[in-house]
This record gives C-alpha cells, structure tokens and sequence, in this order.
C-alpha cells in the first residue's frame, strides 16, 4: 500500500482528496501546515507528497524545496493559483507536476498513478546507482551511509554525514550557512551563529580537503558552500 502526503491548510478539500485516495487503497497522512508537512517527511516514509502552496508557517514553495533537496519522490503541486508564474516557480523548485484548483477526483488519481509508475521505475535503476566514486579518492555510499577516502572507511559524526551527504546530492548547487543550518539542524539561524563553519571545518579535516585548493567542498565567499568533487562512476 503506497503511502501518500498531503499538505492542505483547507479542510473540507483535505479531507475530501484522503476520502477518495483512501477509498483507492493508498495510506493517506494529512498535514495542515507546512512545518507539520515537513515534520510528517521526515518521521515516515512517503511514496507520493501534495502540497498546497497557500499555507500557514512554511509556504508551499519553501516545503517543495525542502524535500526535494533531501528525495526524488513524486511531489505534486496542488493549488487555487492559477499564474504561470507560479507554475513555473513549483516546477522549478523540482516539483513534477501541478494541478490548478479545482480539479477532478479522477485526473488526480490518474496523475498520482503516472508519477508512482515513473518513480518505481527510476527506484528499480537506482538501486544499483547509489555509490559515488569522485576523483581524489572519495567514495560516498548514500544507501549505507559509508565514506571511504582512499580505501579507507572515514569516520564521520551525524551531522557531518548530513551536510555532506546533502551537499553531494545536489552537486554545484550553492547553499548559504543559514540555509545548511536550517535544513540540517531544524532550527531558525541566528546572527553569529558558527555551527555550520565549526562543522564543514572539521569535515573538511577528515576529507584532507584543503580551503584554499578544496577538491570537494568550495566555500563561495559571502554565501556559503558547494560540492565540486568530480564524479567518475
């Protein structure tokens, strides 16, 4: 039984969308915030997210962006904006697909099943895909979470593993240090906060990954940090 979430501040439309999937045989979780959205992600295992874009605490644009820098799961937009300046922000945040208010029952669950078909195929290819080896000795297990460094098993704490996996996932993509610490660390960054530097400093450490000549990760001055490692299988 697929499990699906859904992220809809209206409940009325809430729970006539969990009536109807129900009915259809998936496991449905609804959340009626963006925070309580993101909370759910990362407390269970989803094979399908809706998310509305009008919602309280964590707007729908800022959720999508959350969860697609940590999965690949069919992430579906649905929302009353009808712009296509909206349209072309959800999908470009990484949503695949967005259905515009109102909509029938029936194209939803059509839309749903499409994107499972897809998503099952990719699953089954990256299955054998999920190991990196990078050009100066590094190999990132994503499935294990194991680091290797020229052969050798590194040891990294939990939150290390976290920002170094995020960042590898989205290869020379920019993220900011208030961006890494509220991703990682769930929690509102401050003025002076050092967390995120203390940790890509010793991270960087353990990866004999010099500043000034970095082989993985890059700090862009004035914003934050990138991964550059060079991937060769």
């Amino acid at each position: 039984m697929e499990k699906i979430l859904i992220v809809e501040d209206d409940k009325e439309i809430a729970r006539i969308i969990c009536d109807h999937l129900r009915d259809c045989g998936y496991h449905v979780t609804w959340a009626s915030t963006g925070k309580e959205g993101w909370e759910d992600f990362k407390s269970d295992h989803f094979d399908v997210v809706l998310v509305d874009l009008m919602l309280p605490e964590m707007d729908g644009f800022t959720l999508c962006k959350t969860i697609r820098l940590e999965s690949d799961i069919p992430l579906l937009i649905v929302s009353a904006k009808h712009e296509d300046e909206s349209k072309i922000h959800g999908l470009n945040l990484g949503a695949d697909d967005y259905l515009t208010k109102p909509f029938s029952l029936e194209e939803l669950q059509a839309r749903i099943n499409s994107h499972l078909r897809r998503y099952r195929r990719y699953l089954n290819k990256k299955e054998t895909e999920n190991t990196s080896t990078y050009l100066h000795g590094l190999t990132i297990d994503f499935d294990k979470k194991i680091i290797y460094l020229d052969e050798k098993e590194i040891s990294l704490t939990g939150k290390e593993f976290e920002l170094l996996f995020l960042l590898a996932k989205n290869p020379f993509q920019t993220f900011a240090k208030s961006e890494l610490y509220e991703h990682i660390w769930k929690q509102e960054d401050v003025a002076g906060n050092n967390t995120v530097t203390v940790h890509i400093k010793s991270l960087r450490k353990k990866l004999a990954d010099e500043t000034k000549s970095a082989k993985f990760i890059q700090t862009v001055w004035g914003i934050g940090y990138r991964f550059i490692g060079e991937q060769i299988s």
